[in-house]
């Protein structure tokens, strides 16, 4: 397991006397839980003496009504980082390919190594987005999976309709193409397509979700894959048994519901204009910010990453550092988002 990188988790704000402090570093959604969804969380806690559905049945069977998919289309986990980590255990011998973007999310250089799986890493392009034409080469007979992060974590862009299109056409049909919209209710970029109606004309392609993120259940830990039914199924084998919670699961039911769901995405429409006011602001000021369509802005400053991680955090902002590729700030409370621009503008 040595060789196994550590994921790094967005660091708590530093406590400073007289001054509020807010956490920007871990992608999370401001908002507190929907008093109903609370309420739904609070029956579900009085029965923790006994194991949840290990089927997850009364969940999936409301997102696949929200989904226009019957329930043998998918599979639940805890996050869908854990689905990402099963597919890569039933798909990957060792030695056998998983081909991403990078920079991209941390955990698919982590999946991979855990299942001794080569981790294939394709540069991005100069605007922060996926290569495919690169990805394309970098298939080769080892190849198992690609993987695609739309809107891409943490650079912000998408992938369009038309280029996926052309990338899938091109992958060949046993190679599993992992579409992971984890940041898809932020994206407003009309040609972002919906993965659910991409796996339905692609048998090779599987789209994973959260509900960590547009519905604020991070604490909770609740994935759902939507998938052909094999992959389903096989996904379902592969789950830890109960390993989503009843109380995950009555949240997520309770999200689905029509009026909790569109006060919801009333959430996340105000998240989307403080991310443009944000990445706008930014840009003015001077820093070179690529296409933003998730619930958080990418700064490409290189070498600068760890100083400005500092000096944000000197002003009671706690920011998301990569090494020396850059920042990521999680759009927050509009509070946060203003002094952000103003301690951003001062540092330019």
């Amino acid at each position: 397991m040595a060789k196994v990188p550590a994921y790094v988790a967005g660091r708590p704000p530093v406590t400073r006397e007289g001054v509020e402090v807010f956490k920007l570093s871990s992608n999370e959604n401001p908002y507190p839980p929907l008093p109903s969804v609370l309420a739904a969380i609070t029956r579900a806690a009085s029965q923790v003496n006994r194991y949840p559905d290990p089927a997850a049945g009364a969940m999936l069977a409301a997102v696949g009504r929200r989904w226009a998919l019957s329930p043998e289309h998918l599979a639940a986990a805890t996050g869908s980082v854990r689905l990402l980590a099963q597919l890569v255990e039933a798909t990957c011998d060792p030695g056998d390919e998983v081909v991403f973007a990078w920079r991209s999310f941390e955990a698919y250089p982590i999946t991979a190594a855990i299942a001794d799986a080569t981790a294939v890493q394709v540069p991005l392009t100069a605007e922060a987005r996926h290569d495919l034409p690169a990805m394309l080469a970098a298939i080769t007979a080892r190849t198992r999976m690609v993987v695609l992060c739309s809107p891409n974590n943490p650079t912000g862009p998408v992938i369009r309709s038309g280029e996926l299109e052309g990338f899938l056409a091109q992958v060949p049909g046993d190679v599993l193409v992992v579409l992971d919209e984890a940041y898809r209710e932020f994206a407003d970029d009309p040609e972002v397509p919906d993965g659910v109606d991409v796996l339905r004309a692609h048998p090779n392609v599987v789209v994973l979700r959260t509900f960590s993120k547009a519905y604020g259940l991070a604490g909770l830990r609740v994935g759902v894959a939507a998938a052909h039914p094999q992959v389903a199924s096989a996904l379902r084998r592969a789950a830890t048994p109960f390993g989503v919670s009843g109380i995950a699961q009555a949240a997520v039911v309770a999200s689905l519901q029509e009026a909790a769901e569109a006060e919801l995405m009333g959430r996340v429409a105000a998240l989307v204009a403080e991310r443009r006011r944000v990445a706008d602001g930014l840009r003015e000021q001077g820093w070179a910010v690529p296409d933003a369509q998730g619930n958080f802005v990418w700064l490409p400053v290189g070498e600068r990453t760890p100083v400005l991680v500092d000096a944000f955090g000197a002003q009671g902002l706690s920011v998301r550092g990569y090494g020396t590729d850059g920042v990521r700030v999680t759009i927050g409370e509009v509070a946060a988002n203003s002094r952000l621009l103003d301690v951003a503008a001062r540092l330019v």
